[in-house]
This record gives C-alpha cells, sequence and structure tokens, in this order.
C-alpha cells in the first residue's frame, strides 16, 4: 500500500476534536499516510458499503473520505455535516464545546451516551473546562 499523502498536511498528534474526541489516534485521520489505520479504514468503508471490493486508500483519498480536523479543510472532512461541528464551530464561532455556556448540553449528553469514545470525549471537555 502507497502512502500519497504527505504527514505534515494533517492535523498534529495532540490535536482534540470540537466534541472532545482526539485528532491523533483517529484512524480516519491517519489512513492517507499510515498503512495500519488505512487498512482497518479501508476494511470499514467496504463492510458499510462506501467502498467497493476493488477500491482502496487511493480511491478513499480521491473521494476525500479523511479528516483534517474540525477547523481544517471542509471538503476533506470525515463528517462535514457533523451537528456538533456546525453547533460548535459554525454557528458558536468556538474552538470546542466545553467554552460553550451551555455545556454540556442535553444533545451533547445525548450524543456521549451512543458510545464509550463520546462518553470519554465528554469527560475530556468536562475536564478541560475553561474557568468562569
Amino acid at each position: 500500500m502507497s502512502k500519497i499523502l504527505q504527514v505534515d498536511s494533517f492535523v498534529e498528534e495532540d490535536m482534540m476534536a470540537a466534541c472532545g474526541l482526539l485528532c491523533g489516534p483517529c484512524h480516519i485521520r491517519k489512513m492517507p499516510f499510515d498503512e495500519e489505520a488505512a487498512e482497518i479504514t479501508i476494511n470499514w468503508y467496504r463492510e458499510m458499503g462506501w467502498l467497493g471490493e476493488g477500491e482502496g486508500v487511493e480511491t478513499a483519498v480521491e473521494k476525500k473520505m479523511y479528516c483534517t480536523g474540525c477547523h481544517g479543510d471542509r471538503e476533506i472532512h470525515w463528517s462535514s455535516d457533523c451537528w456538533i461541528l456546525k453547533c460548535c464551530v459554525d454557528e458558536r464561532g468556538l474552538d470546542h464545546c466545553n467554552e460553550c455556556p451551555e455545556f454540556p448540553c442535553s444533545k451533547l449528553v445525548e450524543w456521549s451516551e451512543q458510545s464509550s469514545k463520546y462518553k470519554e470525549a465528554l469527560e475530556r471537555l468536562s475536564s478541560l473546562r475553561p474557568e468562569a
């Protein structure tokens, strides 16, 4: 498998998404330049029906099925229609949800109950909440 993109074109390892998820270990973010992440991500894309059997990392990159972070290029974002991204970054002009006076809102709490990773993200945001 070839590495198509340069690592320096991506977000920093310690970057955190608006929702509190960590960007550094994210396979979707690393897919274009990390073979292990690419294998995991491409297999998942195929399972979900987003890529066919003959399609690989080159196709995923061409279709912009990776991410450069919440403040990166929206044309290259895993979920450019993410409601958290729209609310936090677009509508409120914040970097992270914990900067919002309504934090944690009921939608974010409900989201955090869907996955242990989401719960950890909400806890991370809570622990990093700026002093009022």
